[in-house]
């Protein structure tokens, strides 16, 4: 759920009002709420906004605190602390009325642009060489070999083995560019594995918007974590998101997810040739 309040491609969400005793633990930290604005976009949050009090504003995310994708939430809020520079500093994370929500810094901005030609991408490689350089936490994290299981045989799933700290959504709507800086949000699914999965990851978008599976490559080998691909780790990588977006779009075919199966299979393509 970024903060720029765009709406993508990807969907929207229903407007959802808070109840009083949510508004009143809101008002708690921040003071008196004079405007709501709604944010238009994302996929995560029942509930996105940014609240405005007399001086400050803030970005608010939530959900039912029995909604099923609370779990990565409550992660989102356990890895903030470590993403310093990387992510909207999160001010405070509440459970009240049933709501469970989290306050960031509110940036404003706008989400990342990621064709041919933008600006935003070299902004995106800085960040990107950053979060590589960043120690994990010392907190109980999937493994990228895990979470991909069954996409691959084992030996070649070892080949993205690693234990750096990954976002692994990398989609437009998931970097914030603010003031020429990108920043990443929406951090529902941290993950370990190599350093190169992320550049990977943001290259399967840069396809997708446009590029050429070469040129997006050239992109990430501007990254320092690219020359450390294993061979046939590319391959292995590609192939995964081939069968991972096949199985998403075939059970719900909209259509910026048939474009990332398709993206997938061109990039296939371009490394078979």
């Amino acid at each position: 759920m970024n903060q720029s309040g765009t709406a993508a491609s990807m969907g929207t969400r229903d407007r959802v009002t808070l109840p009083p005793v949510a508004r009143a633990a809101i008002e708690a930290e921040l003071g008196e709420i004079r405007r709501v604005e709604a944010v238009a976009s994302g996929l995560n949050s029942t509930f996105a906004a940014v609240v405005h009090t007399l001086d400050a504003a803030v970005f608010v995310k939530g959900m039912p605190s029995d909604h099923r994708g609370i779990r990565g939430q409550h992660r989102e809020a356990a890895f903030a602390p470590y993403l310093t520079g990387i992510a909207p500093p999160l001010r405070w994370h509440l459970d009240v009325a049933g709501w469970d929500l989290l306050g960031f810094d509110y940036l404003p901005g706008r989400a990342a642009d990621l064709s041919p030609g933008s600006r935003d991408l070299a902004s995106v490689a800085r960040t990107l060489a950053r979060l590589s350089e960043l120690e994990p936490p010392d907190l109980s994290l999937p493994r990228i070999e895990q979470r991909w299981t069954g996409l691959a045989d084992d030996t070649d799933l070892a080949l993205l083995a690693g234990d750096h700290l990954l976002h692994t959504d990398l989609n437009p709507n998931n970097i914030l560019i603010s003031d020429g800086r990108a920043w990443l949000v929406d951090w529902a699914w941290p993950t370990l594995g190599a350093a190169w999965i992320d550049p990977a990851c943001a290259a399967l978008w840069l396809i997708a918007e446009g590029h050429t599976p070469a040129a997006a490559e050239a992109w990430a080998s501007t990254l320092p974590s690219w020359s450390h691909v294993p061979a046939n780790g590319l391959n292995t990588f590609v192939g995964v998101n081939i069968r991972l977006w096949t199985q998403i779009a075939d059970n719900d075919p909209q259509p910026w997810k048939l474009e990332i199966r398709n993206a997938a299979n061109q990039w296939l393509t371009h490394r078979s040739s």
